[in-house]
């Protein structure tokens, strides 16, 4: 025969396993429902992105390329394409799908706080830009309207992002898109980098890894089925025709707006000097600020003092300081040097 005090103890653990099972909005079951919910919002927010892309574009949107850009299966595609016309957010037609004009406000809704988080983390943070797209997919699912409205009044109501797109203003509209790709540019043409697309990750980690970036000056060397050679800010850079056409470009037809080429503080050596001709502007945020505080702006004279056993960081001489900086860092500084 059981004892009270155990019967007691088998009751109370009952009833309080079954309320962390079933409690109102709070319970096991409650917060289940809850995720099945945000994850099938996000499915439909990250369509009506898509959708919004394709027509920006001018590409048709279909089941097959929403399933491939949402990584789902087509049967999946085909229930969100479906829920998204029963909310008058789609319509079908003869070349896939597309956006009614409430489906294109709650897109651009998501895009615009999507890029206002990427802009903020680029200039106001010292996370890596290879994570900013990763973290802007999270929080355009979970900040609204009015948060993003602050963030944009605090980061000074930013028109770009830091990959060069747009950025939606709170009424919805949004520029037509400019520029060309890199791939299409003609031998010898000199343009500047307006956009560096951040999808697929893959590419756009390779593309970060050869230093381009928005507001970059580019010359076409050699265009083939293999290759595209050109010149970044000086420096020959050879990409495949598939990554070359995630770059936007914008032709520079003033060529007295073309800059020549110029040398890095990074390739510097020991009690060699160099006058700060700018930063550039990959460098951002507070690693920007950090630098024109510690003196490196236009016009300063550099000295390298002294290299530590591995080579980096670096000792310069910056306005009578000597200032330890790493490679990464010089490799930002533009100079002219004594010669």
């Amino acid at each position: 025969m059981i004892d009270p005090l155990t019967s007691l103890i088998i009751g109370f653990s009952v009833i309080l396993l079954l309320v962390i099972i079933f409690y109102p909005g709070k319970g096991l079951v409650a917060r289940f429902k809850k995720n099945k919910a945000n994850t099938y919002r996000v499915l439909i927010e990250d369509s009506l992105k898509h959708l919004y892309n394709c027509e920006y574009n001018g590409i048709n949107c279909t089941l097959n390329s929403i399933a491939g850009s949402l990584s789902i299966s087509a049967d999946e595609a085909a229930k969100v394409a479906a829920k998204l016309e029963e909310l008058g957010l789609v319509v079908s037609n003869e070349n896939g799908l597309s956006l009614t004009p409430d489906g294109r406000a709650y897109a651009l809704k998501v895009i615009r706080i999507h890029r206002l988080w990427e802009k903020y983390l680029a200039d106001e943070t010292s996370i890596g830009e290879e994570d900013w797209h990763h973290s802007a997919e999270e929080i355009e699912h979970q900040m609204t309207l009015a948060e993003a409205d602050k963030l944009a009044a605090q980061i000074g109501n930013p028109v770009f992002d830091p990959h060069g797109d747009p950025i939606p203003t709170a009424k919805g509209d949004l520029p037509g898109k400019k520029g060309k790709s890199l791939d299409s540019m003609k031998i010898g043409e000199f343009a500047k980098i307006i956009h560096i697309e951040d999808e697929p990750h893959y590419i756009y980690s390779q593309l970060v890894a050869e230093g381009l970036y928005p507001g970059m000056q580019v010359q076409l060397i050699e265009s083939t089925k293999e290759r595209i050679k050109f010149l970044a800010n000086g420096e020959e850079v050879v990409l495949a025709p598939l990554f070359a056409k995630n770059i936007t470009v914008a032709p520079i037809k003033d060529e007295r707006k073309i800059e020549g080429t110029f040398k890095k503080l990074s390739s510097l050596k020991p009690g060699e000097k160099g006058k700060v001709l700018g930063i550039s502007r990959r460098c951002r945020g507070q690693q920007r600020r950090r630098l024109m505080d510690l003196g490196v702006v236009p016009g300063t004279e550099i000295e390298v003092e002294l290299e530590s056993i591995g080579g980096d960081p670096i000792a310069y001489r910056i306005k009578g300081a000597t200032i330890a900086l790493r490679k990464s860092q010089a490799e930002n500084i533009y100079i002219e040097s004594e010669e």
